[in-house]
């Protein structure tokens, strides 16, 4: 005799609880990348404007490199001199070659301090090299 009933296993289902959670980790990601892209753009530089502008992609690992009126070079938050940009830029080309970086300077920023920038890009050979404008009002 069998006195056992038969068991059927329930099926899962789907599960909520792990997809809030993978929902939630990724709203977290996406949401401290815009926070961290911000961050460069948000320095008190007012760009020049260009007729014809566009907004293009960002690209992964891209170096923003803003120049303000003064001369002033900031890189990631951190105000750089000549020699602390040269490093910089070597390295970078040493770890990563072919680094596109992007060049914001103000409007205001006297075109010696624009084409010193240059200079130290060239002497790190990086060749990858775009200009920031803004659209005009």
């Amino acid at each position: 005799m069998n006195f056992r009933r038969r068991w059927r296993p329930e099926s899962a289902g789907f599960q909520m609880a792990p997809m809030i959670d993978v929902v939630f980790l990724l709203l977290c990601f996406f949401v401290a990348t815009q926070l961290f892209a911000q961050w460069e753009s948000e320095i008190d530089i007012q760009l020049p404007t260009a007729k014809k502008t566009t907004t293009p992609q960002r690209l992964p690992g891209e170096v923003i490199l803003n120049v303000r009126a003064d001369g002033a070079v900031i890189v990631s938050g951190r105000t750089l001199d000549a020699q602390g940009l040269d490093r910089l830029l070597t390295q970078l080309v040493e770890a990563y070659p072919g680094q596109p970086v992007v060049l914001r300077a103000d409007r205001k920023t006297p075109y010696q301090h624009v084409i010193s920038v240059l200079d130290a890009c060239r002497r790190a050979e990086i060749w990858n090299i775009a200009f920031a404008t803004a659209v005009p009002e």
